[in-house]
This record gives C-alpha cells, sequence and structure tokens, in this order.
C-alpha cells in the first residue's frame, strides 16, 4: 500500500493551499513537512527535489512532483475529479483557469504594504464581481445543474469554492448578488469530504498573518517589495 502524499511548502496557504483542498475534496489524507530555515529549502536544492528551483513539492506514489499546475491535474485525474471525457476535461480546464487569475491577485495580497492592501481588497472584489462570479453564475444558471462539468462534483468545482471563501474574507457579503453562486457554495459546502476540511483541527490553513510572510521572505530571500495589480 503506497504511503501518504507528502506535502513540502510552508506552515500556510500560498500555491500549497489549493492542492491541499483537492486531496481532502477526494478524502485523501497527507503529511506535510513545514520550510521554516533557509537552511530546509538549500537542502531540498542541493538534492535534486526541486526541479525548477521552487516549491511547492508533492512526494506522490514514487514521485517527487512540482509545478502546482501538474501535481494538480494529477491528482484530479487520480482520484475521478477530472471530467468523464476529453471535453469535460478542457471545460474543467478552463474554469480553473479562470479561478486561477482570481487567486492570483489573493495570493499576492499578504505581502503588499497596509495601504497597497486596501487598493488591492477593493481590486479583487470589482474584479470578482464584474468578470470571475458573473461567469459561473451564468454557466450554472445555463445547464441549470448543481456542479459546473458534467453535473458531477469535479476540480472545478472544489477550486471554485475555494476562491470564494477567499474573496468572502476580503468582502462577507460578496455573493449577495450571486443567487446561483450562493446555492453552489451551500452544496459544496454539505459534501462530507469538504465538511471536514471546514471543520476546526484539519490541514486548513488561516488566513496568512505576519509570521507566514516573514518565513517565506527569509527562506526565498525575499528583499523586494511586492507591488499590486
Amino acid at each position: 500500500m503506497a504511503g501518504k502524499p507528502k506535502l513540502y511548502y510552508f506552515n500556510g496557504r500560498g500555491k500549497m493551499e489549493s492542492i491541499r483542498w483537492l486531496l481532502a475534496a477526494a478524502g485523501v489524507e497527507f503529511e506535510e513537512e513545514f520550510l521554516e530555515t533557509r537552511e530546509q529549502y538549500e537542502k531540498l536544492l542541493k538534492g535534486g527535489s526541486l526541479l525548477f528551483q521552487q516549491v511547492p513539492m508533492v512526494e506522490i506514489d514514487g514521485m517527487k512532483m512540482v509545478q502546482t499546475r501538474a501535481i494538480l491535474n494529477y491528482i484530479a485525474a487520480k482520484y475521478n475529479l477530472y471530467g468523464k471525457d476529453l471535453k469535460e476535461r478542457a471545460l474543467i480546464d478552463m474554469y480553473v483557469g479562470g479561478t486561477d487569475d482570481l487567486m492570483g491577485f489573493i495570493l499576492m495580497y499578504p505581502f503588499l504594504s497596509a495601504e497597497d492592501k486596501e487598493k488591492q481588497r477593493a481590486f479583487i472584489v470589482e474584479k470578482a464581481t464584474s468578470r470571475y462570479f458573473p461567469v459561473y453564475e451564468k454557466i450554472l444558471k445555463d445547464h441549470g445543474q448543481d456542479f459546473l462539468v458534467g453535473n458531477s462534483f469535479s476540480w472545478a468545482d472544489v477550486h471554485l469554492f475555494e476562491a470564494i471563501l477567499m474573496v468572502e474574507e476580503k468582502k462577507s457579503d460578496v455573493l449577495s448578488g450571486f443567487p446561483r453562486l450562493q446555492a453552489f457554495k451551500a452544496k459544496i459546502s454539505s459534501i462530507p469530504t469538504i465538511k471536514k476540511f471546514l471543520q476546526p483541527g484539519s490541514q486548513r490553513k488561516p488566513v496568512p498573518d505576519d509570521k507566514y510572510v516573514e518565513t517565506v521572505r527569509r527562506v526565498l530571500r525575499m528583499y523586494y517589495d511586492v507591488k499590486p495589480n
């Protein structure tokens, strides 16, 4: 029997959080090794584990996988969360790609100055409500089903649900004008594996704090200021 996947990243969200979400949605238990020092990171580099000198890195099925999208693709396919045919997979890829764009605006947020954070918060909410959420609202309206693709639970649903929660942390009533996304959120949150991951004590990470930011900057030697979109 194969061991549990092992995740190498910081003790925080970042790009690894979507991997945690997808594994949790699939009901897969996983282990984590948190990077806290530059020495840990350099050890991975010297050992050749980080193919492009970047984390996240996931040990799974005898592989040491890097590149977030490759890892997510593999997990989605392995656990039947990637559609039933090539057409459904293409739709999932499109929807995940759009959600990724929205998430990208949020991932940089903790690394901004206080002044830039206020500007970025408004930017995130504006983009979510004018560009991204209307698309998913229309998809759900047009096909009249509970899920985004093929009326079955997929990676696209997990990714959108994660993004909704992230935007709600910036504006709690952001879904007020999107009734179908409100129903979608309720539906996804009731799925047993998702419900479990939402409970206190799970491996879901909290909103990034100053300690997380300082650790990432120190380990990766980020001596520059991040600028908002």
